[in-house]
């Protein structure tokens, strides 16, 4: 049989003994990790990792939303202890669909098999990553003539009762596509339709990939799904830990064999993290090979006496950016983007809009054809000083030309240019519409209330405190602006919002910590709180202050009320389909705001962020008075961060406010509060997409 280069056996001994070297190199790394294990830390990773790691498990369903209620929530906590807490409860708390996506993910794994010499040798693991693509090691498959004397073995497996399950044969195809890399040890080959001319794919399903960091830590457990020594397929669970993470490899120890060369590593996601090539031996003072009785091992003595120390993992991210600088033809790179949007291995856009994931170029020079397109039954043409002010309108053909997508902004937009704002919400909507696998969207299709700088104009009046403290105070200082703020409110709320916010996220209501070292008065009395939301969120005092007098002031003095609903009005279609996203402040808005509405326009989707609907201060001074379901309401998400004290009364738990999605995500480090961030989680951007892209009602 003709193979080129090096033999199998020697590729794989290559690959053992660069995985040996760089777990020695990176030995002090390990020691460290296991020491910290071994203190009790449970995941001995940066900060930084561990908030990523924390937003694509919400991001991805890996945690129910009243699992980070009742271990996240319910009790005050800084932002890298609830992130912690968020990996540790997706460890220890599995849903019953663990077990289902672990079968599923276990159909597209294969055990490739070898023909020579008139016989069949069981040869190593792969596993679908798209309709016709098989992924597995380099020196599995070195090359595309090795792979056509191989074939892939689906369902070489016991069925439930413990019975060998019907066995499918599918031929490889190295002729439509072959790549490989000897470094990161990978092979992607394509694999033949099965002879009723389905793709593997379609009957097994695959496993979409993604470049996307996040998908695992120091210290978390990994699963693996192979053929070990040729064996039907079984399942290495949860036993294990990762150790080290290097830049293109990761270290962790779980009970593998030979065999599972080209097996998937999962999360507990059922993502793949990485793709397992090799065992890692421990070796004696001369770079010997030790057998596990402690002698030198011999070649001759076979794989099962190696002391194996760890097993090495290719990252997977590693091996999708090796395939994106990939010299291809459009039709081997048409293969590649059938792995999916979240893969980054995209033949070409979807469609000729700007791309979510970088920022926006600003025009040459702004005009007003993008905001002043009249929607049928309108308010008519407007200049573009009056967009400016007012908003941005969305095209007349968005959507069909009778559902509307509608942004409303929270406070502190004062002076901003509507339409980049606009541009901003949509970009990080489209980066939510990307991981779930939806069209983006066009920011021109999109309606941008603005009430800014009418807002401002109206709280900035009243604010004493301005020459005395700056913006971006903190401790004392804001403090010292919060007593003003209290002093003005026009019901004398204020105080009891604050309070009310630090209860929730559970400051003591008695005992000498509720009073000492906060000072005397109503200054020390207003320190206290606004420390405990910052120590215990990622929200800092000044913006916490500031937000909740802009709450009080809009609540309390019905011209301020007034002004601002008459200000988003003028930039609102008058009749159709809405569907409505809120933020912050936004959030109270749109509440009294669908108490106005003209009667052609049916609420289609609510959807609040970051909102403070959940304090009695707050929804009992609604136009409709406490918590209540808007009518004409056919879908309401509600979606917060547990660090986030802005969402401190989230979720929304009182039954008056009816039916309706709660949605709890983790946002990014510092930007708990930030739009983007919440628009961004697939989940998110799911419930808004599956709207906008269903069939409306007849116009």
């Amino acid at each position: 049989m003709p193979v080129t280069g090096r033999s199998n056996e020697e590729l794989q001994e290559q690959a053992t003994a660069e995985a040996a070297r760089r777990y020695r190199d990176s030995a002090a790394q390990r020691e460290q990790v296991e020491g910290r294990l071994a203190a009790g830390v449970r995941f001995p990773d940066d900060p930084e990792a561990l908030a990523v790691r924390a937003d694509r498990i919400l991001d991805r369903g890996g945690l129910s939303p009243s699992a980070v209620v009742a271990g996240i929530h319910a009790e005050a906590m800084d932002l890298p202890d609830a992130n912690e807490r968020i990996i540790d409860l997706s460890n220890e708390l599995q849903a019953w669909s663990f077990l289902p996506r672990g079968v599923r993910a276990g159909a597209t794994v294969a055990r490739i098999t070898l023909r020579r010499e008139g016989r069949e040798l069981p040869h190593g693991t792969g596993f679908l990553v798209s309709p016709r693509l098989l992924m597995t090691n380099h020196h599995v498959l070195p090359d595309g003539d090795f792979a056509r004397h191989c074939f892939a073995e689906f369902n070489a497996q016991v069925t439930a009762d413990n019975v060998p399950d019907t066995v499918v044969r599918l031929e490889f195809d190295p002729d439509t596509f072959f790549a490989a890399d000897r470094r990161l040890d990978f092979a992607l080959v394509a694999v033949a339709p099965s002879p009723d001319g389905r793709l593997p794919g379609e009957i097994f399903g695959w496993n979409r990939l993604s470049v996307q960091l996040g998908k695992v830590v120091l210290g978390e457990k990994v699963n693996i799904i192979g053929h070990p020594d040729g064996r039907l397929k079984e399942i290495a669970l949860r036993d294990n830990a990762v150790l080290v993470r290097l830049d293109d490899f990761v270290h962790y120890k779980t009970d593998t064999r030979p065999g599972n060369s080209g097996s998937p590593v999962f999360n507990d996601q059922w993502e793949v993290v990485a793709l397992h090539h090799s065992g890692v031996p421990k070796k004696d003072d001369q770079g010997r090979v030790l057998r596990k009785d402690g002698r030198p091992w011999d070649r001759g003595d076979g794989d099962d006496a190696i002391d194996w120390v760890a097993n090495e993992g290719v990252r997977i991210s590693s091996i999708l950016a090796h395939l994106a600088r990939l010299d291809l033809d459009a039709g081997r790179r048409a293969l590649l983007a059938e792995m999916g949007p979240d893969s980054g291995l995209a033949a070409a856009p979807v469609r000729p809009s700007p791309s979510p994931l970088r920022p926006v170029a600003e025009p040459p020079e702004r005009t007003a054809t993008a905001v002043t397109v009249p929607p049928p039954g309108g308010i008519g043409e407007a200049t573009a000083a009056e967009a400016m002010r007012h908003g941005s309108r969305a095209r007349s053909t968005a959507f069909g030309g009778r559902r509307h997508l509608v942004f409303l902004h929270g406070r502190d937009q004062q002076g901003q240019v509507p339409d980049d704002l606009r541009r901003a919400w949509t970009a990080g909507l489209n980066r939510g519409l990307t991981l779930a696998a939806m069209v983006p969207l066009d920011p021109a299709d999109v309606w941008f209330p603005f009430y800014g700088d009418r807002l401002d104009a109206l709280v900035s009046g009243r604010e004493s405190v301005s020459g005395a403290v700056g913006l971006g105070a903190a401790g004392p200082a804001a403090a010292a602006a919060a007593q003003v703020f209290a002093r003005e409110s026009p019901t004398g709320s204020y105080e009891q919002m604050l309070h009310e916010a630090a209860t929730r996220a559970g400051m003591p209501q008695d005992g000498p910590e509720t009073t000492e070292g906060f000072g005397a008065g109503l200054v020390g009395a207003l320190q206290r709180p606004l420390s405990w939301l910052a120590a215990r969120t990622d929200v800092d005092e000044w913006t916490i202050a500031t937000f909740l007098r802009d709450v009080d002031l809009y609540l309390g003095d019905r011209g301020v009320r007034d002004a601002v609903l008459d200000s988003v009005l003028e930039t609102m279609p008058t009749a159709g389909e809405l569907v409505l996203v809120t933020h912050s402040l936004g959030t109270v808005v749109g509440m009294d705001l669908l108490t106005r509405l003209p009667d052609g326009l049916d609420l289609t989707l609510l959807v609040t962020a970051g909102s403070p609907l959940g304090l009695d201060s707050v929804n009992g001074r609604l136009l409709a008075g406490g918590p209540h379901r808007p009518g004409r309401l056919r879908q309401w998400v509600n979606v917060w961060c547990p660090t986030d004290a802005v969402a401190i009364g989230c979720p929304l738990e009182d039954e008056r406010w009816g039916k309706l999605s709660q949605l709890a995500v983790a946002n990014g480090r510092d930007r708990a509060h930030k739009i983007d961030e919440y628009l961004g989680h697939a989940g998110v951007a799911r419930e808004i997409g599956s709207v906008l892209s269903s069939p409306g009602s007849p116009g």
